[in-house]
C-alpha cells in the first residue's frame, strides 16, 4: 500500500511537492536556529523520532505539510475575540475570511446546520457545549420568566437564584473505565464539578453498551444533558437510540465525537452511527482521526447556535486564528474522495489488528473492534497497563495505558493499553502490516515480567527490544513518513 495522498499530495507530483515542502521547512528551521538553536534541534529530533517509531496512540495522527505550514503564519499575531463581523478588535477582516471558510467546510463535511470553529481543544469545545446548553435550557427561560433580557438586568437576589439553578443541573455520561472521557463528568474535571453527575457503563459480560440500562438510568436520574461518545470504546454507537432516550426524559443529547470524527467525515459511520443528525450538539477535536491541527469544534442544531456562538467570551479566550486557518485546510482535505478511502482503511486496519491479537490468544475488551480502537487487556500477560506501555516504548512501539471496565488497577496503573490505527494508516500501513504489529506487541508483552508486587516496575527479556526494533524498522522503511521531505 502506498503512502496516503495527503502526505505526498495527490494534487501535485510527489517529488515536486516534497521538494517544495522540504525547502519551506529548511528555511523555517534556519530562521528558528538563528534565535534558539535548541528549539530547531528539538524540532528536527521530533520528526526523526516520529519517523522511527510505531505510533499507535489512538488520539494522534500526522497532519499534512499544508496543514502544518498554515499554522506558522501572521494570523498568529491577531486578537479576534467575538464572532464573524462582530469582533472586539479592529482589523479582523482576514480572520473573518478564515473563520467563514473553516465553518463552511465543517458544515458541508458533516452536514451540520451550524459550525463553530474557535475552540482551542476538545475540552474547550465541550465547555462551550455545556454552557450553551445551560444558557439555552436554563438561563433563557429563567430570564424570560423574570422579564429580563440579560443577566445584568437581574437583581442580586434573582441572579443568585439563577446562578444556583445553572450550577444545579444533572448530566449523564459514559464512565471513564467503560471508555468515556474525563470531560463527561469525571469528578477531577470541571464537568464533574459543574453538574450533578451520574455515569452509565457497559454490559459486564460483553463490554458492549446496554441501551436498556442507559434508558433506565436516564428515567431514574432525569438529566438535563446526556453525553454520548467515547475515547476508549472499541465499538460503534447507535445515536438514534441515544436520541430516543434523551427525548423520552427531556434531555439534550450531546455527542463528543472527538475520536471518531474522521470516520464520520469519511462516511464510514453513516445513518444511525452518524451522530450529527441525531445530536442537539456535537463536539469534536480536529486532529485524531480527522487529521488536522490540534483544536476543537462544535456543531449544533439551530436552536443552540446562538448560545454556541458566544463561546468567546463565555468560556474561551481569543480564537487562535492561525489554527482556525489550519482547520480550514484540513477540513478541505477531508472533503476530498481520498479521505473517504483513508477513513475506510483506518477501520479495516483496526479489524486486522484485532484479528492479529485474537489469533495469538490475546484478550480484547468486547472481543474485537468495529471502529479505529483496539483495547488490549494485558492482565493475561501478568502486567499492568503502565508496565505494558513502558515495555512497548522500550521496543519502539508508542501506545498509552488505558482502563478497562471495572478496572482493578484504577485509572493510573490500569489493566489495558489502547491502540489506534489512524496514524500508521496515514503512513500507508495495510492489513498485513497491522497483523505484524500485533505479533510484535505480543512478542514484547510475552517477554515482559512484573518485578515483585510493583505495578510499575518490570523486566524486559534480553534481546527483545533489539529484535522488535529491527522488525519495526522494516515496516517503517516500507511506509515512510513524509516521503521525500528532507531537512
Amino acid at each position: 500500500m502506498t503512502a496516503d495522498p495527503v502526505i505526498s499530495n495527490a494534487a501535485a507530483p510527489g517529488a515536486e511537492y516534497a521538494e517544495t515542502a522540504s525547502a519551506a521547512y529548511r528555511a523555517a528551521l534556519q530562521v528558528i536556529e538563528s534565535v534558539e538553536p535548541r528549539i530547531a534541534a528539538a524540532t528536527r529530533k521530533e520528526l526523526a523520532d516520529q519517523r522511527d517509531s510505531l505510533k499507535l496512540i489512538a488520539s494522534e495522527n500526522y497532519a499534512s505539510p499544508a496543514v502544518l505550514l498554515t499554522m506558522g503564519s501572521w494570523f498568529s499575531d491577531k486578537y479576534a475575540e467575538g464572532t464573524i463581523g462582530h469582533r472586539f478588535y479592529a482589523g479582523c477582516q482576514n480572520v473573518d475570511t478564515v473563520e467563514i471558510l473553516a465553518a463552511e467546510h465543517a458544515r458541508e463535511l458533516f452536514g451540520a446546520p451550524y459550525a463553530y470553529v474557535q475552540p482551542h481543544s476538545g475540552i474547550d469545545a465541550n465547555l462551550v457545549a455545556f454552557w450553551a446548553i445551560l444558557a439555552t435550557r436554563v438561563e433563557a427561560p429563567e430570564l424570560a420568566a423574570l422579564g429580563a433580557k440579560h443577566v445584568n438586568d437581574l437583581s442580586e437576589a434573582d441572579w443568585e437564584k439563577l446562578r444556583n439553578k445553572l450550577g444545579n443541573q444533572r448530566l449523564l455520561g459514559m464512565s471513564l473505565d467503560a471508555g468515556g472521557h474525563l470531560t463527561h463528568g469525571f469528578r477531577p474535571n470541571i464537568s464533574g464539578k459543574m453538574f450533578h453527575q451520574r455515569s452509565y457503563g457497559t454490559d459486564p459480560n460483553t463490554g458492549f453498551l446496554d441501551y436498556g440500562a442507559v434508558a433506565d438510568a436516564a428515567r431514574e436520574f432525569k438529566p438535563l444533558i446526556i453525553v454520548a461518545g467515547y475515547s476508549a470504546y472499541p465499538r460503534r454507537v447507535d445515536f438514534a437510540k441515544m436520541r430516543e432516550i434523551a427525548d423520552e426524559v427531556g434531555a439534550t443529547l450531546m455527542v463528543d465525537m472527538a475520536h471518531f470524527a474522521g470516520l464520520v467525515a469519511g462516511k464510514v459511520f453513516t445513518g444511525d452511527e452518524d451522530p450529527v443528525p441525531h445530536a442537539h450538539v456535537t463536539t469534536t477535536t480536529t486532529h485524531k482521526s480527522l487529521r488536522g491541527p490540534r483544536g476543537g469544534m462544535v456543531l449544533a442544531q439551530p436552536e443552540y447556535s446562538d448560545a454556541v456562538d458566544k463561546g468567546c467570551p463565555m468560556v474561551l479566550g481569543g480564537p487562535l486564528s492561525h489554527v482556525m486557518a489550519a482547520k480550514a485546510v484540513a477540513l478541505a482535505e477531508a472533503r476530498q474522495p481520498a479521505f473517504q478511502a483513508y477513513a475506510q482503511r483506518v477501520a479495516d486496519n483496526a479489524q486486522a489488528l484485532a484479528d492479529g491479537f485474537l489469533k495469538r490468544d490475546a484478550q480484547l475488551v468486547t472481543g474485537g473492534t468495529d471502529n479505529h480502537i483496539v483495547l488490549l487487556d494485558v492482565t493475561s500477560f501478568g502486567l499492568t497497563g503502565r508496565q505494558a506501555e513502558s515495555a512497548l516504548l522500550d521496543a519502539g512501539i508508542v501506545t498509552n495505558r488505558n482502563s478497562v471496565p471495572a478496572d482493578p488497577n484504577g485509572a493510573w496503573y490500569t489493566s489495558g493499553i489502547r491502540l489506534g490505527t489512524p496514524a500508521l494508516t496515514t503512513r500507508g500501513f495495510g492489513a498485513d502490516d497491522f497483523d505484524r504489529v500485533a505479533d510484535l506487541i505480543v512478542d514484547v508483552l510475552s517477554n515482559t515480567e512484573q518485578q515483585g508486587t510493583s505495578k510499575a516496575k518490570y523486566t524486559l527479556a534480553d534481546g527483545t527490544a533489539e529484535r522488535v526494533h529491527a522488525a519495526s524498522a522494516e515496516l517503517l522503511a516500507a511506509n515512510p513518513l513524509y516521503p521525500g521531505l528532507t531537512l
